[in-house]
């Protein structure tokens, strides 16, 4: 074995400490004592948690906790997605929905299918796609011989499992990307206290013939509190025929609660879509007797309609105040045409996407080594960011030609979105644009207030610990004193 200079092993013995020290968590001694010690309250250890604030127009961060070390954001990891699009593709950008006519079109009758090319539209809820159904209607088409024919050719997707995340393939949120994804899927049950029959009434929009619903609900006069915990809804599929369900609501609902709605996902998406055509078609005078297929538009034909989402600037706002995570992956997904080059695919993935994701931050000059993006939504056990990249990231969107869109995009304390209920009535109300993010085991927020001097500041908080879920009084605390510092 070849020995070393006693220089050079004292410089090698020197980078491994130093390097050992990088990875460990870097603490400040300038956590606000009110921050410390509703952390301390709450049982969260500062090892576990990631604090970047900044002034935009300033060179050095004002506090920096952990700032480094990568955490999993939650659903602020749509502020990258929400950013990357108004950028790469523009706050005007829209999707297009394309519908062709598979036949010769005589007298109002199509003989033949009726094809819908989809593109990845985030924003075709029920509103929409009836104003869709609509615009096919003006052409003059009434009747259609044929079936219904899905194209959903554009998103190159492997098909998954969408009870893999927690275990409930019901839930909305999640619902996997789909090239033509109406309304996402969604059954809403409207849930109605009635007290002259001491009973709760509910309402399924949209309608189905195919679902079947067993009310059970039983009306209290309890206090409200989570009224989702007190419901049981078992979801069954019904034998012999795999697009009939059956919901059973069992428990309890309190009148103090009013109305509310639980959304569920319970069908496939070509059934789902299939089944509101049908309906929506015949509300409008047509006449449709076919199924529903998957299949390609062949080449070389023009659609017969071209419908149009709303422009990203709008939708955008859905997905950050809201926090909207099937709409967030749609948006992901279409960061990858981008990446598509001319004489390429004509559809787009994942791995598109996370193409063009970097391509952005690399033309940047943001070197995010850290980052790790799976979907974009944040609803990912695997997605990663630090609280200094998070915070240089919107520092950097504040600069940008797009700074109105995206700020605008975001939840105001004590006013709307998820921010609604927090610091109603206080200094700090209608002061913060912020995107919230909760996970089990992991609390985020991350954005932008304007404090008592009227100076913009980026605020990032990120807590991945068991306790994560009790980390909101320390968040406020971190708002409140950045606000009111001098």
């Amino acid at each position: 074995m070849t020995s070393l200079k006693p220089g050079l092993t004292a410089t090698l013995a020197f980078l491994l400490v130093f390097s050992t020290l990088v990875a460990l968590p870097v603490l400040s001694a300038a956590i606000p004592d009110t921050v410390r010690q509703e952390l301390k309250r709450v049982g969260i250890p500062e090892e576990a948690i990631g604090i970047y604030v900044k002034d935009v127009n300033a060179k050095r961060p004002m506090l920096a906790v952990n700032s480094k070390m990568a955490l999993n954001p939650a659903s602020v990891m749509k502020l990258v997605t929400t950013y990357a699009g108004l950028e790469l593709l523009g706050p005007a950008y829209s999707w297009r929905t394309e519908i062709y006519a598979l036949g010769k079109v005589e007298d109002g009758v199509l003989h033949g299918d009726l094809a819908i090319k989809g593109y990845g539209d985030p924003h075709l809820n029920l509103e929409n796609f009836w104003l869709l159904v609509r615009q096919i209607r003006q052409t003059g088409l009434k009747k259609i011989t044929g079936d219904l024919i899905l194209d959903t050719s554009y998103y190159n997707v492997a098909a998954g499992d969408p009870g893999a995340f927690d275990g409930d393939r019901y839930k909305t949120y999640n619902v996997f990307p789909e090239a033509i994804l109406v309304n996402y899927r969604a059954s809403a049950l409207h849930l109605m206290p009635q007290a002259d029959n001491n009973s709760v009434r509910v309402v399924v929009d949209p309608a189905s013939d195919l679902l079947d619903l067993q009310n059970n609900l039983k009306l209290t006069r309890n206090h409200c509190g989570d009224w989702r915990n007190q419901l049981s809804i078992d979801v069954r599929k019904q034998k012999g025929n795999n697009d009939r369900m059956t919901v059973i609501l069992n428990g309890d609902y309190s009148s103090q609660c009013g109305q509310n709605t639980y959304h569920m996902s319970l069908y496939e998406n070509s059934v789902y879509v299939h089944d509101l055509f049908k309906k929506l078609w015949g509300q409008q005078g047509g006449s449709f007797r076919g199924a529903v297929r998957n299949g390609m538009v062949p080449a070389g034909i023009s659609p017969l309609r071209v419908y149009q989402s709303p422009p990203l600037a709008d939708i955008i706002r859905g997905i950050n105040k809201f926090s909207n995570n099937v709409a967030a992956r749609q948006l992901y997904l279409a960061l990858g045409e981008t990446a598509i080059s001319p004489n390429g695919t004509t559809s787009v993935s994942p791995d598109q996407a996370d193409m063009a994701i970097k391509r952005w931050l690399f033309a940047k000059r943001l070197n995010f080594s850290d980052l790790v993006v799976e979907n974009g939504s944040g609803l990912s056990r695997k997605e990663r960011i630090s609280a200094y990249q998070m915070g240089e990231l919107l520092v950097t969107a504040f600069l940008s030609p797009v700074m109105p869109e995206f700020i605008s995009s975001l939840a105001i304390a004590g006013v709307d979105g998820t921010m609604k209920n927090r610091f109603r009535g206080g200094l700090v109300a209608g002061k913060a644009h912020m995107k919230t993010g909760t996970l089990n085991e992991v609390s985020a927020i991350a954005g932008y207030l304007l404090d008592h001097k009227d100076r913009r500041i980026v605020v990032v908080f990120f807590v991945n610990h068991p306790q994560a879920g009790n980390a909101r009084s320390a968040m406020d605390a971190l708002i409140s004193w950045v606000y009111e510092r001098a």
